[in-house]
């Protein structure tokens, strides 16, 4: 019941492309794939981790990412993974990712998101250097590279084009905030998707590519989400 609960909210053009990628293709590569990931019985592959900060910031960020229960008042027999970070930094970026094989690497895809996370944070709050929800964004990509952070003048980068903030890049598409809608004070299921503005990423040689999914925070303060589900079109 746990799955159906999840699957529930799903678009019209998601469940068209998902019978589009189940349809044989006669052994071929695959032209298309359909990735979902409801975090019920552990992290499904994914791992993650945090960037754009300081080397002197380091033990004082408060990172944490681990397969956790949905917080109260949600289902708290449903799980998720839980990701939170202290941003010291103001441009503190978050992020989960995956390794997907067996692509075509002759191929350009396409890449959709639906995701459903877990935030408490009101669209109409203020904080520090920016709203916690608002100022917050969440972002989702592919890459033929494995998404890393790498030291760079004692600041932690990412190597991905991820863009800035409220801006995407290449690699990566903005799908919207954490806002949970106005006045909100505990934690709701929030949808986010790029339906209209999928990421363009072909595999690299071998036929791999990483998905990734992040925030790129400018409030400077800490921000606590849950994914209760992530689904991934490739086209």
């Amino acid at each position: 019941m746990k799955n159906v609960k999840k699957w529930m909210w799903s678009s019209p053009l998601l469940l068209l492309m998902i019978i589009i990628a189940c349809a044989p293709k006669d052994n071929e590569v695959p032209a298309q794939m359909v990735v979902s990931s409801d975090f019920e019985n552990g992290p499904d592959g994914w791992t993650g981790g945090f960037a754009e900060y300081s080397t002197s910031m380091d033990g004082r960020m408060e990172f944490d990412l681990s397969h956790s229960s949905l917080p109260a008042p949600l289902d708290q027999d449903r799980m998720a993974l839980k990701i939170e970070g202290r941003n010291l930094s103001d441009n503190l970026f978050m992020f989960i990712k995956k390794k997907l094989t067996g692509l075509d690497p002759s191929r350009t895809y396409s890449v959709y998101y639906e995701i459903q996370l877990a935030s408490d944070y009101a669209t109409n709050s203020v904080g520090i250097g920016g709203s916690p929800a608002t100022s917050v964004f969440l972002k989702a990509g592919a890459s033929p590279d494995e998404p890393v952070k790498y030291l760079e003048d004692n600041y932690y980068m990412i190597n991905i084009d991820k863009g800035g903030q409220s801006q995407g890049g290449n690699e990566m598409t903005v799908l919207g905030h954490v806002g949970a809608g106005e006045d909100v004070q505990e934690y709701q299921i929030i949808e986010r998707s790029n339906e209209q503005n999928p990421v363009q990423v072909q595999p690299n040689a071998n036929g791999e590519l990483w998905l990734v999914v992040g925030t790129d925070s400018g409030f400077e303060g800490k921000t606590i989400l849950y994914y209760d589900q992530v689904t991934a079109i490739l086209r």
